[in-house]
């Protein structure tokens, strides 16, 4: 195959692989698994207080509405998940983090 289809045909795959994963489902996906794995991490006293509900109409926007005392296991449970998500997913949930981080800050000042 000469180099400049194939370039073409790399370079597509590339960007159908990045729109994978910040497709709603995919993003679903993720949040289910690590609000388990949050949940499995934090104490009893703490699990109801972890959730996540996606928007029915915006399916890209989640609502999550976790305790001050269990972000530090979310985080967790989403650095552990990293290697394993999609370039593209992975930015999403490192973005998440950023902004929680900001949010834990502001409430300590």
């Amino acid at each position: 195959m000469p180099i400049i289809p194939r370039m073409m045909k790399k370079f597509d795959n590339d960007v159908s692989n990045l729109k994978k994963g910040l497709q709603p489902d995919n993003l679903s996906y993720w949040y289910d698994k690590i609000i388990k794995e949050t949940i499995e991490m934090a104490p009893p006293w703490l699990q109801d207080k972890i959730k996540v509900k996606q928007d029915p109409i915006l399916t890209m926007k989640f609502n999550l509405d976790i305790s001050k005392r269990a972000v530090r296991y979310f985080m967790l449970a989403v650095d552990e998940n990293l290697d394993e998500m999609p370039y593209s997913t992975r930015l999403y949930f490192l973005k998440v983090e950023e902004i929680m981080s900001a949010e834990m800050d502001k409430s300590l000042v």
